[in-house]
């Protein structure tokens, strides 16, 4: 692997029936909540879990006939090897329980990934980047030809969707994960609900009469979960739902990991919840997610950085569907950028903050 530099570094290589057709209009998972509250979990677990491996032992005086016996103190554990990067993609689907496991094996299956975020973690651990990839943006899907990004779950699972992402980004992709909407609702619930600062005020379509006035809203698990579906209250539909989507994850970042790492019941809580719901490939244990989430123990409060992959606006399929066009220059531009080890200076650049 090559010497990370302040910035990163590249990674290394590591269906019931379809719904009815308003169903599917209103999919839309927050794929990065599951990840995110995970890791969340698995620091609270790994910083809250005692220590009595390296305890010292009890110093009971020897009887006074009996000479003293000196133990060998206990060899030092080996340090934990440092941190190397990581890209995680985050993919969201109105799976159910069966499909889960069809989707993981790359088997096709009447699901679409609805959302995609790209997660770069340098391996200086000084920041955390997430690319939002847009649901209809119209790229070439490996083995299938140009079509929406996200119909590659459709096509073949988790394994293309991630082949698609890696393809279409020029990376590696270390770990690929997958929830589903009542997970979404059940982790928010789960912490507690989440505050989110509305900067764009807006009534649902979703459930009419529900508003979400400008200032920090606190929401439960249901009204999370209009949050980040909601597209049509918007003008630019999609592009705004992706930024709103942005907001919540980092206020879920920052709630899940202040709260579990102060309390165990809680950290315990959202195993429970979190876990059994959760579909990842096979390498993201529990442990592993605890060495990931401890490695961020001096990253900044404000380490997260999310955007959305540039496009070139929207447009119509040669077989009639709305699209969304890619900018193959601006992608270009970050795949170097991540190659190069240099995706902080294309964020600093371009004055990136959540949802540009």
């Amino acid at each position: 692997m090559a010497t990370p530099e302040p910035a990163d570094q590249p990674a290394t290589p590591p269906p019931p029936p379809a719904p009815p057709a308003a169903q599917k209009r209103r999919r839309i998972l927050f794929a990065a909540l599951g990840l995110l509250l995970a890791v969340g979990i698995a620091a609270a677990a790994f910083l809250m879990a005692p220590r009595t491996e390296n305890a010292a032992p009890p110093q009971t005086p020897a009887p006074s006939a009996t000479p003293t016996v000196t133990k060998k103190p206990k060899p030092t554990p080996p340090p934990e090897p440092p941190p190397t990067a990581l890209n995680i993609l985050l993919v969201g689907s109105d799976s159910r329980d069966n499909q889960r496991a069809a989707a993981a094996a790359g088997k096709p299956s009447n699901q679409l990934a609805d959302s995609i975020v790209f997660l770069h973690i340098p391996a200086n651990r000084k920041q955390a980047y997430g690319i939002s990839l847009m649901r209809d943006l119209w790229v070439d899907i490996p083995g299938h030809g140009q079509a929406k990004i996200n119909s590659s779950m459709l096509m073949g699972g988790l394994p293309l969707v991630t082949r698609t992402v890696e393809s279409l980004l020029g990376q590696h992709i270390n770990h690929t994960v997958m929830v589903d909407f009542q997970t979404f609702a059940a982790l928010t619930d789960a912490v507690g609900g989440v505050d989110v600062n509305v900067k764009l005020p807006f009534e649902s379509t979703i459930d009419p009469g529900v508003k979400f006035p400008a200032g920090v809203n606190r929401l439960n698990g249901a009204r999370a979960l209009d949050f980040v579906r909601e597209r049509k209250a918007f003008v630019d539909g999609d592009y705004q739902r992706v930024r709103n989507q942005q907001t919540f994850l980092k206020a879920v970042l920052t709630k899940v990991v202040k709260q579990g790492a102060t309390d165990r019941a809680t950290a315990r809580k959202l195993a429970t919840t979190a876990l059994p719901r959760i579909t990842v490939t096979p390498g993201l244990t529990l442990d592993a997610l605890a060495r990931l989430a401890f490695s961020f123990h001096t990253t900044p409060a404000n380490g997260a950085v999310f955007f959305t992959l540039p496009t070139a606006g929207v447009g119509t399929s040669a077989d009639g569907q709305s699209i969304v066009l890619e900018d193959p220059a601006a992608t270009a531009e970050i795949a170097a950028a991540l190659r190069a080890n240099k995706i902080s200076n294309y964020v600093a650049a371009h004055k990136l903050q959540n949802g540009n």
